[in-house]
């Protein structure tokens, strides 16, 4: 056996026996453990619940309005007939769509940010004081003037669904960024004095690659743990926005909509609102749990290292 060959063999055990150790700090947190099952049972039911339970959401019968819930219809259906169990698949789609996508455009720029600021001196003092005014900014009554210029343009120009989809992903995201780049910058700061940053200096590797391969691998943890929050975050800001009425179109039944659908019929049908309410609860708490679980399996002090 070659040297090169021991060496492989050799490495392929430390890096099962790492996975093995995440997985066993992170399934100690019970709470964790059992947010990531909701969190994967919901998105299953999500994803596939439509080619399993085959009703149109769109598919009115004014005969069959406000009815509980029953065999036929599980969740009942609302005040136009149309059945809650099949909007409420469809929305969840659409409000866990929002969610990854918005949370993904936040890390980005979060940590783009946050590196950049963190790395270089003389950017960090512009980036943070951006930072702190994009905080300053009431997020909320920003998002509806938004909402309100850009939704009908958007709408023509994309289409009706398509539009209000990229424009509130790109709303949240572009809004939500800065938490994740004041953490980041938090630990660049600290990783740049190491002896391993030091050392790639010396032998001349470039900025770019020190952020890439040496910087970026130690800051997972804050991120992931940024981004399992900043998803959360997102669900509830749709649900918000289109609890309001400025989200997606009244045909588009997101979870938020079909909470704002609902409230003026909480004397005839209380469920028809209980339903989105609880889907939205229980995705934005096994989020947050399933963030607490990353963050201890991932913490080097938890895991017994130096």
């Amino acid at each position: 056996m070659s040297a090169d060959t021991a060496v492989m063999t050799a490495a392929k055990p430390e890096k099962r026996s790492e996975a093995r150790e995440l997985w066993r700090q992170f399934s100690r947190h019970k709470g964790a453990v059992a947010g990531m099952v909701i969190f994967i049972a919901i998105v299953l039911v999500v994803a596939f619940g439509p080619f399993v339970y085959r009703v149109d959401a769109t598919k009115t019968n004014v005969r069959a309005r406000n009815l509980p819930p029953s065999v036929e219809h599980p969740f009942g259906t609302d005040n136009l007939g149309r059945d809650l169990l099949a909007q409420n698949l469809v929305g969840g789609r659409i409000s866990l769509s929002v969610g990854l996508a918005a949370m993904i455009i936040s890390v980005v720029v979060g940590t783009i940010v946050g590196q950049l600021a963190g790395y270089y001196r003389r950017l960090d003092g512009v980036l943070m004081r951006v930072t702190d005014m994009f905080l300053a900014l009431p997020i909320l009554p920003l998002l509806l003037v938004a909402v309100l210029l850009f939704r009908d343009s958007l709408r023509v120009y994309i289409g009706p669904q398509a539009g209000v989809f990229i424009l509130i992903v790109v709303i949240i995201g572009v809004t939500s960024w800065m938490n994740t780049a004041r953490v980041v910058r938090g630990e660049v700061l600290a990783l740049k004095e190491r002896e391993f940053v030091a050392a790639a200096d010396a032998l001349g590797a470039r900025d770019g690659r020190v952020l890439a391969t040496h910087i970026l691998p130690n800051i997972m943890s804050p991120i992931l743990v940024s981004a399992s929050l900043g998803m959360a975050s997102a669900i509830i800001t749709e649900s918000a926005l289109s609890f309001l009425g400025l989200g997606f179109p009244p045909d588009v039944p997101t979870w938020g909509r079909l909470l704002f659908d609902g409230r003026d019929y909480l004397g005839i049908t209380p469920m028809r609102v209980v339903w989105p309410g609880m889907f939205i609860s229980l995705v934005v708490l096994s989020i947050n749990f399933m963030g607490d679980g990353i963050r201890d399996a991932l913490d080097p002090k938890l895991r017994g290292r130096v």
